[in-house]
């Protein structure tokens, strides 16, 4: 008796339409970054900002990378970039955006000082939500 096995038939998967909304459960942390980040004063990043200059991403999305990367061990812009392309929830985060590793590099120099500030902030609201001691 010979065994069966389930084949794969990559070219279907290639074709495969994905929607994040289902592929990301509700509790799915990349989710938390978001409604956190919404929640977060960015008014200073934002004063920063010249009025000179193409259209720039918003800083929620990179933020959300950031936030997101931090928490899930991917420090490297160079990785978080690669992860864009590779990862549904940094797809997600990235909104249909595709920011270059220099990018989120130059923000991260850039906002240092108010990262560190939201970073705080984010940890006291999880704190407040119970998921943090």
């Amino acid at each position: 008796m010979s065994r069966k096995f389930k084949t794969a038939n990559y070219e279907e998967m290639l074709d495969l339409s994905i929607k994040l909304g289902e592929a990301l459960p509700p509790n799915h942390l990349a989710r938390f970054v978001v409604d956190i980040i919404a929640q977060l004063d960015l008014g200073p990043i934002y004063r920063r900002y010249s009025v000179l200059g193409g259209e720039a991403i918003a800083p929620e999305i990179l933020l959300g990378l950031l936030f997101y990367g931090y928490a899930t061990g991917v420090f490297s812009s160079r990785k978080i970039e690669r992860r864009l392309h590779e990862d549904l929830a940094f797809r997600m985060l990235g909104a249909g955006n595709f920011p270059k590793h220099r990018t989120i590099r130059d923000f991260r120099a850039f906002h240092l000082k108010e990262l560190g500030e939201l970073f705080v902030q984010v940890v006291r609201l999880a704190r407040e939500m119970g998921l943090v001691k």
